[in-house]
């Protein structure tokens, strides 16, 4: 359950983020972040990438995630 939560939560923010994502399927975001960047992601075994090319990926989509949840702590410390 919060495994499926947490990439719901994923999908909204990239979206909110400009990013066209398709709610029932919010994991194939890193599909498109991975083309935007450059990055040959595919589905399956990875184990050709960089270092670098994974934080290109993995980058973007936590970045986006975490300034969302700095919001919502900031706004629950703000109505407390």
């Amino acid at each position: 359950m919060a495994k499926k939560n947490l990439s719901q939560f994923k999908g909204r923010v990239m979206k909110e983020a400009g990013y066209d994502v398709d709610l029932n399927n919010p994991e194939s975001i890193k599909y498109e972040v991975a083309e935007e960047q450059g990055v040959p992601l595919q589905k399956g075994n990875n184990g050709h990438l960089t270092s670098e090319q994974a934080g290109k990926v993995g980058g973007p989509i936590g970045g986006n995630m975490v300034k969302e949840m700095v919001k919502m702590a900031k706004e629950q410390i703000a109505n407390k």
